[in-house]
């Protein structure tokens, strides 16, 4: 049960995250080399009677179309089955994936499946922004979460309408991807004029022997001019930059996983003072069905009455205090002390964010 609970953090001003040492291929990357987004749609069969309802009529119509390529022709208005589901297909490609290479995928129902675990989606083909097939999906579904029902009672962890097939879609097609020429523009991650100014610097000390090669443009991009005796081997060039060592700041980052309640966090992520106040108020509704049996010699009928009783749970707020300099992994076990879950915790830490304690990017996926 989620308790009430109040948190009192008593930090002194947090230091900055000291120096380190970084290659400039981890602070930025080369404009076009990128990532591509994939959609498409697809049917999840095998499903143990958690399938699409009759309200969903698209599933049906695309059993329907399927069972009709195999040369099986049933009226859509006729299936009535429940082990299937209807979901959205999502990857991503990356840049110079190759035909026959392998990509994840994540599937998510979009009708009222109560659950596809156990689920095996249909060959789909996954379009890119342009309409083109560049990979085709299929494989058996992993859930991070379950869906369980049994005489009128159920049981739910995590998001059972959504998950993931590694490995489950075959690149059809090559990524659209730049190949630098003449000049090379690096993005930075975290825009930044520093950052951009040393690599810059970085990039100009390895190439003494030349006029300056790069120049900050923006606080997010480095412009390389690429020497003549790489000019048919950018690659070469590109590979030669990536390995420089550049000083930056310490990048501190937590990645929250929301589906499945996962946080992963660094030991170094530290909090500036705040006070933080979290707790719902439980608030649980009962109904149990009582037969009504009429009075003797009456004219009434046995019926079946629910008494719906209505109960409001308030605990008492418990407190934790940190010590000066703590920090999120410090804070995750405190909370985990006085009983709070993991969602109670990535509450906490976005709200954390949000107001300016949390010194960190907060990754949600």
């Amino acid at each position: 049960m989620r308790t009430w609970f109040s948190l009192l953090l008593a930090l002194l001003a947090v230091s900055p995250a000291p120096a380190q040492k970084a290659h400039i291929k981890d602070l930025a990357s080369v404009e076009g080399v990128r990532d591509n987004q994939l959609v498409g749609y697809g049917i999840v069969v095998g499903l143990n009677g958690t399938g699409d309802r009759r309200q969903t009529i698209f599933s049906a119509q695309s059993l329907t179309n399927i069972l009709a390529r195999m040369g099986v022709s049933v009226p859509s208005t006729a299936i009535r089955v429940a082990n299937t589901a209807a979901v959205m297909v999502t990857a991503n490609l990356p840049p110079f994936a190759q035909p026959g290479g392998r990509i994840d995928i994540t599937v998510s129902a979009i009708g009222d499946a109560t659950s596809i675990q156990g689920g095996t989606l249909i060959l789909s083909p996954l379009l890119g922004t342009d309409g083109q097939v560049f990979a085709l999906a299929q494989g058996s579904v992993v859930l991070g979460g379950f869906s369980t029902a049994a005489g009128g009672s159920s049981k739910t962890l995590n998001h059972p309408t959504a998950g993931r097939i590694p490995n489950g879609a075959i690149v059809e097609r090559p990524a659209p991807s730049v190949v630098p020429t003449g000049r090379v523009r690096w993005q930075l991650r975290r825009p930044d004029f520093t950052t951009a100014t040393r690599i810059a610097d970085a990039i100009n000390q390895h190439h003494a022997g030349y006029p300056r090669l790069a120049q900050a443009d923006t606080p997010g991009t480095v412009v390389v001019a690429v020497p003549s005796e790489y000019r048919t081997r950018e690659a070469t060039f590109i590979a030669e930059l990536e390995t420089l060592s550049v000083e930056t700041a310490q990048s501190n980052r937590v990645v929250i996983n929301e589906r499945t309640g996962t946080i992963v966090l660094g030991s170094q992520v530290t909090l500036s003072p705040a006070t933080v106040l979290h707790g719902p108020l439980v608030v649980e509704i009962q109904t149990n069905f009582v037969v009504s049996q009429p009075g003797p010699l009456s004219q009434g009928q046995t019926q079946v009455v629910p008494e719906v009783s209505i109960k409001a749970n308030e605990e008492k707020a418990k407190a934790v205090s940190i010590p000066r300099g703590a920090t999120v992994e410090q804070l995750a076990r405190a909370l985990g002390t006085i009983g709070a879950t993991a969602r109670d915790i990535i509450a906490i830490l976005q709200s954390l964010k949000a107001a300016g304690a949390l010194d960190a990017e907060v990754e949600v996926i």
